[in-house]
């Protein structure tokens, strides 16, 4: 099994762990068996415009008593990426509250004006003024980063737009893309969490129900597992052109197959 040499499992939140305000069967279960085994854990959400606070208290609602630092936003991961491959300190994000907080605990600064690059989060605070500002900077060259690609934010009620529907609207204005994409599927995140953890990229796996997002990040050199226990179905694997290493029904069937 690809999976003997894994030290750290990374983990889609909603359709993997939980569904709503549900926890799905075998969460509980597989948490424990990463403990009684050593074994290293991350919850990873492309969502930036919360922090990891929001979702350590729903986890621990829920049932399972998570610590802070295990929770790793594509927000984070575009710190990290900014720390380390560029210079850039001043930065003119388009972010919630919680998202330029997780810049300013970063050592960024946050500016209206003279920045050194743009960062597109996912702003639920976005306002006409914000939009404006960010493809003027963005036309006139600056460098131009965003933090995940996804077009839609799944809800309780359906879907609400999410940072893809903006990187569309900005690229109509300015007839740029971003620059960088950090978010699951590309590789950047991964790179982060190899930045983060220390774990090389043989010894990381990633749990998830998104063939498009997290088994797409199979791409970045890790394995892939997908559970069957939300988005996802049986048919929509045999069509797609990413493929996981293993498949279960959910985090119970997936805590037996490695315990066989």
């Amino acid at each position: 099994m690809k999976l003997k040499n894994i030290k750290c499992f990374m983990l889609d939140m909603d359709g993997t762990f939980y569904l709503g305000d549900h926890l799905l069967p075998g969460a509980l279960d597989f948490m424990e068996y990463l403990a009684r085994k050593n074994l290293d854990y991350l919850f990873l959400t492309n969502n930036s415009s919360k922090n990891r606070g929001i979702y350590t208290k729903k986890i621990r609602r829920l049932g399972f008593n998570v610590d802070e630092t295990r929770i790793f936003t594509s927000g984070e991961a575009t710190t990290i990426y900014l720390g380390k491959h560029t210079k850039f300190k001043r930065i003119y994000l388009l972010g919630t509250e919680d998202l330029e907080n997780e810049f300013r605990q970063a050592a960024f600064e946050l500016v209206k004006e003279k920045p050194n690059a743009v960062v597109l989060g996912f702003d639920t605070t976005l306002t006409y003024e914000k939009i404006w500002k960010a493809c003027d900077f963005i036309r006139d060259g600056l460098p131009y980063i965003a933090t995940h690609p996804d077009f839609n934010c799944p809800t309780d009620s359906g879907f609400m737009p999410d940072i893809g529907s903006f990187i569309a609207l900005i690229e109509a204005s300015t007839g740029r893309k971003p620059d960088v994409i950090i978010g699951k599927p590309y590789h950047h995140i991964v790179d982060a969490v190899v930045e983060k953890t220390g774990y090389q990229l043989n010894e990381i796996a990633m749990v998830g129900d998104r063939l498009y997002t997290d088994i797409a990040l199979g791409k970045a050199g890790i394995a892939t597992i997908l559970v069957l226990s939300g988005e996802t179905k049986l048919v929509d694997l045999k069509k797609s052109e990413f493929q996981p290493d293993i498949v279960a029904k959910d985090l119970k069937d997936l805590l037996k197959q490695l315990e066989k």
